[in-house]
């Protein structure tokens, strides 16, 4: 019997070791784009903050967005760590799952990045700011310490950075997500894989310069990690399909403690992306959550 209870303290030792892991950087600053798609990776000479981002750390034009491939959905995945069938939000402009969530955390919401972060890492300053006001169903408010929409975009549509740079600078937020709308309204209106889509995406390039400058000009830009992402792609001026086109989205990871590996083969899906950012943190998963960390890409 003592045997067995020392085996079994040892056991729980370890396992509170594992849970205890330091994180891997300090702060998280996740830029994602409606609509961006992996296709696009193709077209980085004009691209060139994406394209820095991308040499400096780990990449892949292939992760694949969940069914069906429209935003509330894969925002919700994006932030949840599960697919459509465990999370329940079925629709593009879903507020509430259709389908019950399988699990629901403390604020009667299945539990996100946020909920996690709250629990486990009390401290730490969270903030979210969008440009679509769907966001706000998906990310359990009540667990983000600021969370802001920015109103009128399309008619000021850098809005959302000087929002994005005064929480860099004034909040030094442990995770920062920056949602932006406007490419997927160009695929709708000018057709994905287009002039004017690339046109949009350059904007948008110079915004992620924005955001990248701003951080440099931190105390806390060297324990920092910057990724870039997206809820879906498109083809011709719809998504929401089984095509490649629509399903496969960029995902770049650089900074601390992340490798200049480049591109990298390993299967991605959506709720992957949040599983990541929990293993920056060092966080728990909840048994709920069925996204693996890109473990991969770390040193």
């Amino acid at each position: 019997m003592k045997r067995l209870f020392l085996f079994l303290t040892a056991i729980l030792l370890c396992a509170a070791t594992m849970h205890a892991r330091k994180p891997l950087a300090k702060h998280v600053v996740m830029i994602a784009i409606d609509g961006w798609g992996g296709y696009s990776l193709k077209h980085t000479d004009s691209l060139p903050n994406i394209r820095t981002l991308m040499d400096e750390g780990c990449w892949t034009a292939r992760k694949r967005s969940v069914l069906p491939s429209s935003s509330a959905i894969n925002w919700a995945s994006m932030f949840n760590g599960c697919p459509t069938e465990v999370h329940g939000y079925t629709k593009w402009n879903s507020r509430r799952p259709e389908i019950p969530s399988r699990w629901e955390g403390p604020h009667g919401i299945i539990p996100t990045i946020y909920t996690l972060l709250g629990e486990q890492m009390p401290a730490a300053h969270t903030a979210c700011i969008y440009e679509w006001d769907g966001i706000k169903y998906l990310i359990d408010t009540l667990a983000v310490s600021h969370h802001a929409l920015s109103v009128d975009y399309e008619k000021h549509p850098s809005q959302i950075i000087d929002m994005a740079e005064a929480c860099i600078l004034n909040d030094a937020p442990t995770f920062l997500s920056v949602c932006l709308d406007g490419l997927d309204h160009e695929g709708h209106a000018a057709g994905h894989d287009t002039p004017g889509y690339y046109a949009k995406l350059r904007e948008y390039d110079g915004y992620i310069g924005r955001i990248l400058k701003t951080i440099r000009q931190t105390a806390w830009a060297n324990n920092c990690i910057v990724i870039l992402t997206a809820d879906h792609g498109g083809i011709k001026k719809t998504h929401g399909g089984a095509s490649l086109s629509e399903l496969e989205t960029p995902f770049i990871i650089a900074g601390k403690h992340v490798k200049r590996g480049g591109e990298f083969e390993e299967s991605m899906m959506q709720y992957d992306t949040a599983a990541t950012i929990a293993y920056i943190f060092g966080l728990r998963q909840p048994q709920v959550w069925t996204g693996r960390p890109m473990t991969q890409v770390f040193k």
